[in-house]
């Protein structure tokens, strides 16, 4: 078997729904957020010790919890930034979870997505941490500055379609930051739930590009968010995985795309596709090589993805206008861990192949990918 194998090394049920899962740099060990059946947060934090997972720490918290990130800590402290279901946003030691590092309440209605940055890249701007809730907005946090965020990017009040009620705003499902090569450049890439994809400048402060797709977002994310920014995967409801290529805007076609639209259904053992077409929950490039990414679908199954580049990224067209070539997909390697969705993956940032996977049938996997380094 020539290519990259994805094997599922251990498996750990849980009494709760898992949201999110995440590995703690440096470490061996990973971070499972999840609501309990009475609707509390609970984190557990388990830690790799050969063949079996050990649970190392379990903390409970009043409000269940929707997602976490350490891109805006260092190394030294390791300190991960939480959006609940009510709302908030806490930054927590995990050494000493009782007392949250940081506490406020973010939005009114619950954070579906959170990103951050500036922990450990080195000159790329201050550290902070983006959310984005059901409430429509997308705020930017830096906790050295206080209770209030640094940017608040909600939209007015009277949005809405017009038959539906006046004060409907559009459901932010993704968010990532990107773009962040120098001090001063800083965007977030925002999908929602009615397929609106925008790319906010923090620097000119505004919106620099805005496309709809025809489905709900999902997941986003930047191939690496402190260069200039590259590629930027977007997966969809009923399948869809899009990749912009971004390093070339066109003034009126924006960025050019490549599109799977099968990239959720199921895959059997001898890779025939089969099955309706499912939501495409999460994407995750590998830290190591940008061009090879993971999707989580709706079926259960995971897929790994290379990108490969065409011979010529930039075009001209009648006008003088520079115009971005979109790249192929190639599948290289499927396999279903489970019967229900695959929504959260996380890399290893350290170890080459090694994953963490949550899915809604309670449980964490650990995985190993194999031959990555051939791709």
């Amino acid at each position: 078997m020539d290519k990259p194998q994805l094997i599922e090394h251990l498996h750990e049920s849980v009494n709760y729904t898992v949201y999110d899962t995440k590995w703690i740099p440096l470490s061996a060990k990973f971070v499972v957020l999840g609501s309990k059946p009475n609707s509390h947060g609970i984190l557990d934090i388990y830690e790799l010790n050969e063949d079996k997972l050990e649970k190392v720490k379990s903390v409970e918290k009043k409000a269940a919890f929707k997602c976490g990130t350490f891109g805006a800590s260092s190394l030294r402290n390791r300190h991960m930034a939480i959006g609940d279901f009510e709302g908030r946003l806490q930054v927590l030691d995990l050494e000493h979870p009782d007392l949250a590092v940081y506490n406020v309440k973010a939005h009114s209605g619950i954070i579906n997505c959170i990103d951050a940055i500036g922990g450990t890249q080195l000159e790329c701007g201050a550290p902070e941490i983006v959310t984005g809730s059901r409430d429509g907005s997308i705020k930017v946090w830096d906790i050295r500055q206080g209770q209030d965020p640094v940017v608040d990017i909600s939209p007015p009040s009277q949005m809405g379609d017009g038959i539906n009620r006046s004060n409907l705003r559009r459901d932010c499902w993704a968010i990532a930051f990107g773009n962040t090569y120098n001090e001063e450049e800083r965007l977030i890439a925002a999908g929602y739930d009615n397929g609106d994809l925008k790319l906010f400048d923090l620097r000119a402060m505004g919106v620099r590009w805005e496309a709809t797709i025809r489905n709900g977002i999902c997941g986003l994310e930047f191939d690496r968010r402190d260069i200039p920014m590259n590629k930027l995967a977007v997966t969809t409801l009923e399948g869809g995985l899009l990749v912009y290529d971004m390093r070339t805007q066109h003034p009126t076609k924006g960025f050019s795309y490549v599109e799977e639209r099968n990239a959720g259904r199921s895959v059997g053992t001898n890779g025939v596709i089969t099955g309706p077409k499912a939501t495409v929950w999460t994407v995750r490039h590998v830290p190591q090589n940008r061009d090879v990414f993971l999707t989580g679908g709706g079926t259960g199954s995971i897929r790994l993805w290379k990108y490969e580049y065409p011979d010529r990224r930039v075009l001209e067209d009648a006008d003088g206008n520079k115009e971005g070539v979109a790249g192929k997909l190639q599948m290289v390697s499927a396999v279903t861990l489970s019967s229900q969705p695959v929504h959260s993956f996380d890399w290893h940032p350290d170890k080459l192949g090694l994953a963490v996977a949550g899915a809604f049938d309670q449980s964490v996997r650990v995985l190993i990918t194999t031959k990555l380094n051939t791709l």
